[in-house]
């Protein structure tokens, strides 16, 4: 059976929600391009900056949603549990969940003064449901930083070739950020520039490879962190948003060369559609739901969207593009990590790919297979191509939640001071990163990370009971991840019980505990809205 047809199906799915499903949010929400955004009615020159044109924002928005998930969490998905299942939730979460989540968020936040999802749960359920959603998020984002610090280092150290162009695109988003808002430079001509600067600085990279010394993990950990530090504090318009544009041509990039490579290579699937309905993580439900995480859903995503988006978008017009948009081109990026996957089994239906996930890493096995798809395209460089374009996704999502975590923080503290709050985020986050001390809870992140999905439905769903709205697109979505997430934890809990890790067993209940707080306090306060509606 040919992998073609599948993935022909998966676009037109991908097609129809976006076209027809997401149009009925723009509905709910009465988008009015004729109504101020944040960027404009808030503007500092630092974090509220309206973006000079939506492909700009577009391409911030889904550099730092990308991050390493839709790629790690589907590959470890189709080997444990099947092609199938992975598939199914991965093109029906993103249109029917994941990208009315990120829409939603998005808009609720331009409606709230570009606030946090966070902060806008005090306005909407209470203010221990904003102490609980703020304390958890920032505790999760500090977590994200600590990772993504250290997965970004090692793949300096591992592809010394990939750091020329990884850091060289910093001062080349200075300098198109210049040109952009204080020059007015016409966008086409500076984003040729950024894209020329981009591939000289690749083939540079080529021939010559950077090292860095004896203890280079902690020479390249050092230098992310004073890179986040300025990403965080610089107004957003000079590195922010021009890096990551430039940083999404790349990736847009590798997705069209993946399919256009799917299109001439015609991988055949030869392994069977349900691996297994239980493996050693757990049953497909709800262990798979919440590995695949990313692909289909994610918390993080309605940090982005409400958090540094939603001060940028310059109109209202533009947030099914940035909002859902962004979720399916993530959905895209998660359908092709599965045909990667596949491709590897393609020409050597005997292979075990438990075996080689083991033998080498969940991104190893994407840039195997993306180097088989696209090998009659370019050759011996696919794997290369993979895995600089899966670094710029931990880059951008990395100086992202850096300054998310410092604007949350400057929320629900008395710390305003943006020098001040990046540096007390940072340095959490670099005593976690330099210890290696996030190895023992990074293992609860994928759960809660979807329960920070779950909470900001709920969050959303009390906003338009409020608003007198129809809620059911939300509410359900909202249990069902509520539910999924609960028991991915307890399962997850169970397991942290009988091997004696305690720590992961305190965090995993304490973080159902607070979860069932705030939905209690969320559907107690829908229950009242429900009542005073039909009196």
């Amino acid at each position: 059976m040919s992998a073609l047809p599948i993935v022909l199906i998966s676009l037109l799915a991908f097609a129809v929600g976006y076209i027809f499903y997401a149009s009925k949010f723009e509905r709910l929400f009465e988008v009015d391009a004729n109504r101020p955004t944040p960027a404009h009615t808030l503007r500092d020159g630092i974090d509220y900056v309206p973006a000079k044109n939506w492909l700009i924002l577009f391409g911030h928005h889904f550099a730092s949603i990308a991050g390493a998930g839709p790629i790690i969490g589907p590959v470890i998905a189709v080997i444990l549990w099947g092609w199938l299942p992975a598939l199914i939730w991965i093109v029906f979460g993103t249109i029917f969940i994941g990208g009315v989540h990120d829409f939603c968020a998005l808009m609720i936040s331009v409606r709230h003064k570009g606030k946090s999802i966070a902060d806008i749960s005090q306005e909407i359920i209470s203010k221990r449901a904003r102490i609980i959603f703020s304390s958890f998020v920032l505790l999760a984002l500090i977590l994200v930083v600590a990772v993504f610090i250290h997965l970004c280092a090692k793949t300096f150290v591992e592809e010394p070739k990939i750091v020329l162009p990884s850091l060289g695109l910093i001062p080349v988003a200075m300098v198109a950020g210049f040109l952009i808002y204080a020059r007015k430079i016409n966008i086409a001509l500076v984003t040729l520039f950024g894209l020329i600067s981009l591939l000289c600085l690749i083939l540079l990279g080529q021939v010559m490879p950077i090292n860095a010394g004896a203890n280079p993990m902690l020479v390249w950990s050092l230098v992310l962190i004073v890179y986040c530090f300025f990403a965080s504090i610089l107004p957003v318009n000079i590195l922010l948003q021009p890096r990551d544009y430039f940083s999404s041509y790349l990736l847009f990039f590798t997705l069209g060369l993946g399919y256009l490579g799917i299109i001439f290579s015609r991988p055949i699937i030869n392994q069977p559609p349900v691996v297994a309905l239980s493996s050693n993580e757990g049953f497909v439900w709800p262990m798979l739901f919440v590995t695949v995480a990313c692909g289909a859903i994610s918390g993080f995503h309605a940090l982005i969207a409400s958090g540094t988006s939603s001060k940028q978008i310059s109109s209202e017009l533009d947030a099914k593009k940035i909002g859902y948009g962004a979720m399916v081109a993530e959905g895209l990026v998660a359908l092709l990590a599965v045909i990667c996957v596949l491709a590897i089994s393609a020409f050597d239906k005997n292979i075990d790919l438990l075996a080689v996930l083991k033998s080498s890493s969940p991104v190893g096995v994407f840039g195997k297979g993306f180097g088989i798809i696209s090998q009659g395209i370019i050759g011996r460089f696919g794997s290369f191509i993979a895995i600089i374009t899966l670094n710029a996704f931990i880059l951008t999502t990395l100086d992202t939640a850096v300054r998310i975590s410092r604007y949350i923080f400057e929320e629900i503290t008395l710390v305003k001071n943006k020098f001040i709050s990046t540096s007390i985020m940072l340095l959490a986050a670099s005593f976690l990163a330099l210890s290696g001390k996030w190895n023992r809870i990074w293992p609860a992140f994928g759960a809660s990370n979807q329960l920070v999905a779950a909470l900001t439905l709920l969050v959303i769903s009390s906003w338009l009971l409020s608003k007198g709205k129809k809620v059911i697109y939300t509410l359900i979505p909202a249990a069902i991840m509520l539910l999924t997430t609960i028991a991915a934890l307890v399962v997850g809990s169970i397991n942290y019980f009988n091997s004696h890790d305690f720590l992961l067993l305190i965090i995993s209940v304490i973080l159902v505990g607070l979860a069932l707080i705030l939905s209690w306090d969320a559907f107690r306060l829908m229950d009242s809205l429900r009542r005073v509606k039909n009196a």
